[in-house]
């Protein structure tokens, strides 16, 4: 983690949940330069006097911004329930008027992919890897009652490769790591092609530091488990976007690939919803120890 981020939250909204409290903030980003929200969960007992509570970040996939995971997932009652603050950042910068950042919904807003862009035209703003990694961590370290040594992160989709890239990359931050189909081999897959050739430019060397797949097969440090959840009946997944199998298949002593392939389930909510409760069980049984 990096110094003072120095950073004054603005509350948006506030409800009780499961006993504990559902806000959204918004703050001025240094990294993506604008304003952007988070979401953050506080179970009843971040409220108690000296609480420091294990944090989970969540990022979420294409196209979404704070709200999807705070409103469809359901995970409240899981986080009230193992004492997990549950930090939910955007996708992307937003409202920074870059040209064609709003032509597709695979790319530019609502789709920042967790890189740290290198092409000119969104290197001043598309900064999500080190927002998530440098300044949302501190962010969170300065204005709640974390304990900083006990991060974990997952996501789902594009956040399940920003979630799995983001751990292998810090895996002493970052102490538990799990994903919801996520884009595994995003150098292979249709959707990673077009993201890293906009955001990184073509020379595909560099794309590896973004791509889950290529990173476990080169890790060196401690060892480390993913748990990756993916349903039979993802149409992305029948289209080769997320190419799990190819992480699955690393062959490296040091990662561990937990993979399940859920019969009949399909890329939505609901999926996520079904399975969420199974990864805030793992993460806490880490975070917690």
């Amino acid at each position: 983690m990096t110094g003072k981020s120095v950073s004054v939250l603005k509350e948006v909204s506030s409800v009780k949940s499961f006993g504990g409290t559902q806000k959204v903030f918004e703050f001025e980003s240094k990294q993506l330069k604008c304003t952007t929200r988070i979401g953050v969960y506080l179970p009843a007992e971040a409220s108690e006097a000296g609480a420091k509570l294990p944090a989970l970040f969540y990022l979420s996939g294409l196209t979404c911004t704070e709200a999807n995971f705070i409103e469809k997932s359901g995970f409240q009652r899981y986080a009230a329930q193992h004492k997990l603050i549950v930090i939910n950042p955007d996708t992307s910068p937003r409202g920074v008027k870059i040209e064609g950042d709003d032509d597709g919904w695979d790319f530019g807003t609502g789709a920042g992919f967790y890189v740290d862009a290198t092409e000119p035209k969104w290197a001043n703003n598309y900064r999500m890897y080190s927002y998530v990694v440098e300044e949302l961590t501190a962010v969170v370290g300065e204005n709640f009652p974390v304990n900083t040594e006990r991060f974990g992160i997952t996501g789902h989709s594009m956040g399940g490769h920003g979630a799995f890239t983001i751990a292998l990359k810090n895996p002493t931050l970052f102490k538990s790591v799990s994903a919801f189909a996520p884009i595994s081999n995003p150098t292979k897959a249709p959707w990673g092609l077009k993201a890293f050739t906009g955001y990184l430019g073509k020379d595909t060397e560099t794309w590896k530091a973004y791509d889950a797949t290529e990173l476990a097969a080169n890790y060196k440090g401690p060892a480390i488990e993913l748990y990756l959840d993916q349903g039979d009946a993802d149409n992305f997944y029948k289209q080769a976007q997320l190419l799990p199998e190819n992480l699955a298949a690393v062959n490296n002593p040091l990662v561990n690939v937990k993979f399940n392939l859920r019969p009949g389930y399909d890329h939505s909510y609901y999926f996520i919803a079904t399975f969420v409760g199974d990864h805030f069980e793992y993460h806490a049984k880490i975070l917690n120890a």
